[in-house]
């Protein structure tokens, strides 16, 4: 049973790390704040949806768009490797915010920035082609369902969740997150150039 529940496991934490679900939270309640719960309800469906079919669609073609210029696995693993470290750490530095990418704010704002690239966006992109690479479609699709389930629930959720961690509760928890994301992106980086090494 362990046995079969492994891969999932194991592609679930680090695509789980990368979208940040919780992170994401006071940024949301800022973008939609004075918003009718109708609209409230619209951005939330069309933020999930539109990350959802990114991060699915680029799970499917990724990896033929890297044949098709002669990318190989290992050139993407210190290539994403290198570029989520660098995002880790811009995020765990003083001042580091997801912030940044938030400054719109119109009827648009569940497709950007929420849709992307705060929900899905290169960590969780380039996340999910390695654990493709590394488990297989089915543990990765399901995985990035459950994720993306868990990330509609805590925007419904958002202002309960908001009260009960508190600002400093959910930034935190990022930091956390952030920690763990630049952890992975060093195996991924140890990954790719053993492969190389190995060929």
């Amino acid at each position: 049973m362990l046995e079969t529940l492994q891969p999932y496991i194991l592609t679930f934490i680090p695509i789980f790390v990368a979208v940040d679900a919780i992170g994401n939270i006071p940024l949301f309640v800022s973008l939609v704040e004075g918003v009718n719960k109708k609209q409230r309800h619209k951005i939330i469906i069309d933020s999930v949806a539109t990350a959802t079919i990114m991060a699915v669609s680029f799970m499917f073609i990724g990896k033929w768009v890297f044949n098709l210029i002669g990318i190989t696995i290992a050139d993407f693993q210190i290539a994403g490797g290198a570029l989520l470290f660098v995002i880790a750490l811009r995020l765990l530095l003083p001042g580091g915010s997801k912030a940044a990418f938030a400054s719109q704010h119109d009827k648009d704002i569940g497709v950007f920035p929420l849709g992307t690239p705060l929900i899905t966006g290169p960590a969780v992109l380039t996340t999910t082609i390695m654990m493709l690479d590394s488990f297989g479609i089915m543990p990765t699709f399901v995985s990035l369902v459950i994720n993306m389930a868990i990330v509609w629930v805590t925007l419904v959720k958002a202002d309960t969740i908001m009260k009960i961690m508190g600002a400093s509760g959910t930034w935190a928890f990022s930091k956390i997150m952030y920690i763990l994301l630049a952890a992975i992106s060093v195996m991924m980086i140890r990954r790719g150039i053993t492969a190389i090494l190995l060929k």
